[in-house]
């Protein structure tokens, strides 16, 4: 295996790892969130402010976290990983 070769498995790797890691963050928020509905009902039912209950603020709040991690994603993707696999594949990246 050349050097090329070993570069692109530890890129390959890096990216697993950052995947794995976004993803487990996701599945850390959505399940925490599902075990509240689950067992805390009366919690999530509480008003923050009139009209508006703490179950629906989370709600929204997963979602958006969803939106974050997946532009930490993709950031990463743009600004490291594409980069680096300019570099080793010899290729120019298009703006």
């Amino acid at each position: 295996m050349n050097e090329r070769e070993k570069a692109l498995r530890v890129l390959a790797a890096k990216r697993w790892q950052v995947s794995l890691l976004l993803s487990g963050a996701m599945m850390f928020i959505y399940f925490g969130f599902i075990l509240l509905i689950a067992f805390n009902k009366p919690l999530l039912g509480s008003l923050v402010i009139p009209g508006l209950s703490l179950g629906i603020l989370l709600g929204a709040l997963v979602i958006v976290s969803a939106w974050i991690l997946i532009f930490l994603y993709v950031r990463w993707a743009n600004n490291y990983y594409d980069n680096k696999i300019a570099q080793l594949t010899d290729r120019e990246i298009s703006p």
